[in-house]
């Protein structure tokens, strides 16, 4: 069934609360806390258990230069136990920072580069079904240094960090040939793909509310009981 044009501005994922009836944390992890919710889908409905990771939620950047070509940076992720292709991100643990200057701080922290131009990309919720963790992408032009002064001091796995840029057709073809796997490297060379069709003019701006991220939810406060 396709979409038709008077459809549009309907056909879009919606926020849907229910009937929060209890809600506990049977985890607590160094970044992110395992919590365990009961709730129903209906005010009379059955009573159904989850268990998910409550996530802060992050922010990746796409970074395009005036060559046409993408950056990409190789970093050993453990769970996975492989070295991925990625795109500088990173988690929004700082209270009260602007999602653009979070990611703006990634980019500089991981990439030692800053950026004039700024658009949103893409927003992602990366698993759903077991994670709050939502994504935003954006879209970096008009690239600069950081100063080699203010660099900052990458540790652990992100001291084995790799720089590459690659052509953004080429990324394109490494992510539908499985090269590449990493969720927001493959959402963000894909969906820059397209819009540079027209030259990026539908992208929206950098600074436009994003109501899907938890921290802007009204709903499902913790120990609460909500009605439909």
């Amino acid at each position: 069934m396709q979409v038709s044009g008077d459809d549009r501005a309907t056909f879009s994922d919606e926020q849907s609360p229910r009937r929060l009836i209890d809600t506990s944390t049977v985890y607590e992890g160094r970044v992110w806390d395992v919590v365990s919710e009961q709730f129903s889908l209906t005010a009379d409905g059955e009573t159904i258990t989850r268990d998910f990771i409550r996530h802060p939620g992050a922010v990746a950047v796409l970074v395009l230069n005036d060559d046409g070509q993408v950056l990409l940076i190789r970093q050993y992720r453990h769970p996975v136990r492989m070295a991925l292709w990625e795109i500088p991100a990173g988690l929004l643990d700082e209270e009260g920072e602007d999602f653009v200057d979070a990611a703006a701080r990634e980019l500089a922290e991981e990439a030692d580069l800053t950026a004039r131009q700024w658009h949103v990309l893409v927003d992602l919720f990366l698993s759903p079904g077991s994670s709050s963790e939502a994504l935003r992408v954006y879209l970096a032009r008009g690239i600069g240094d950081v100063p080699e002064a203010d660099r900052h001091t990458r540790t652990y796995e992100e001291a084995e960090i790799e720089l590459r840029w690659v052509d953004l057709d080429d990324a394109v073809s490494a992510a539908l040939e499985g090269r590449i796997h990493s969720p927001s490297a493959v959402a963000a060379v894909l969906a820059a793909r397209v819009a540079r069709e027209n030259g990026f003019i539908d992208l929206r701006p950098a600074m436009t509310p994003w109501p899907e991220h938890p921290s802007r939810h009204s709903t499902w406060p913790r120990g609460a009981v909500l009605e439909n």
